[in-house]
């Protein structure tokens, strides 16, 4: 569990670990660079704590450095689950994840993660995206895209071959497991495993709750770091049969982008220089079939939700600022503008 300065959660996600159906043999809270009293909450509960040496490497860094001591001694059958601070599993997260690696046919197991409370309309905005997102992969039985660092169970030999494969150059990023190079480890790591011809999943069993941005600034920031780094990660491994999924989605919300544009454009073109908006029969229809998609896939919200998500115009303040995001993130990309975390 990296830990950056996380004393207002780290003994909620530590609790979270101590109330599981099947608690961990070990927990390890690796602390880096910390200024406040995580290590000493942390180790006040009776947890392992090592505190990084000279990591430059944020999360990344700090994974690799524990990481590096651990895996020479784990075995076939050990499993090592890599869960963000500020996260709480619920209770079955593990024994459900156990009982899909057991087979031997998957690779890793992720979560499917709910927005925790607060963050006011924000937050609110980022719970209803989680609930949706949960949604899809519900759908899709578990087929996620992405083992987010929210919470996900590695085999240990997964790990062990993923390090072994960038130190003879058959995947990029060093010979650590995680890529310090890059702005979106977790994503990254997905790729790598996935290009070694191993399955991943995100059961339904395996669901958490982790921390939402609180304010539009912190948000905007950290959507941008997760777009730019998705479409720099794609541009490290190429045009190869496992990134051709992703690059579509990139495509598509490249289009996205592009459509919303046009969209705004033409509505202010109405009603600065024709006076008035028309809207056609069709756009209505439409209208209508995205409006009853909205209220379905937040459904698991509860009510008032679902009437706020029947206005369509509450929400569109969100989908625009996502959007921005995304536009900020192709723009920062193909300009090669100094990255920041």
């Amino acid at each position: 569990m990296p830990a950056h300065n996380e004393e207002d959660q780290i003994a909620e996600t530590i609790g979270s670990l101590r109330a599981q159906d099947r608690q961990p043999d070990e927990i390890i809270v690796v602390a880096d660079n910390c200024t406040d009293a995580t290590v000493d909450i942390a180790t006040s509960l009776g947890v392992r704590v090592i505190e990084t040496e000279g990591n430059r490497h944020r999360k990344a860094g700090a994974l690799n450095q524990v990481l590096d001591r651990l895996l020479p001694g784990t075995g076939e059958r050990d499993v090592v689950l890599v869960m963000d601070a500020d996260s709480a599993l619920d209770p079955g997260f593990i024994r459900h994840g156990l009982d899909k690696l057991a087979n031997g046919r998957l690779a890793a197991v992720g979560g499917t993660f709910s927005g925790k409370p607060g963050g006011g309309l924000v937050g609110m905005f980022q719970r209803n995206e989680y609930a949706r997102y949960a949604r899809d992969v519900r759908r899709l039985r578990g087929r996620a895209l992405v083992l987010t660092g929210t919470a996900t169970m590695f085999r240990a030999s997964t790990l062990q071959k993923v390090v072994a494969a960038r130190r003879d150059g058959t995947l990029p990023g060093g010979d650590h497991v995680y890529d310090v190079r890059v702005l979106t480890e977790d994503n990254e790591l997905t790729l790598a495993i996935l290009h070694l011809g191993m399955r991943i999943l995100c059961p339904p069993g395996c669901t958490l709750k982790t921390e939402v941005m609180p304010t539009w600034r912190e948000l905007f920031r950290q959507r941008l770091r997760w777009k730019r780094g998705a479409l720099e990660n794609l541009a490290d491994y190429g045009w190869t049969p496992v990134t051709r999924a992703y690059w579509g989605r990139q495509l598509l919300s490249f289009v996205g982008v592009i459509v919303l544009l046009l969209y705004l454009t033409s509505l202010a073109w109405s009603v600065m220089v024709v006076g008035a908006v028309t809207i056609a029969p069709i756009w209505i229809a439409i209208t209508a079939i995205f409006i009853v998609e909205r209220i379905v896939t937040v459904r698991s919200r509860g009510p008032a939700q679902m009437a706020i998500a029947a206005t369509l115009v509450i929400e569109m303040v969100f989908d625009v600022f996502l959007q921005a995001a995304q536009a900020k993130a192709f723009w920062d990309a193909f300009s090669r503008t100094e990255r920041k975390w």
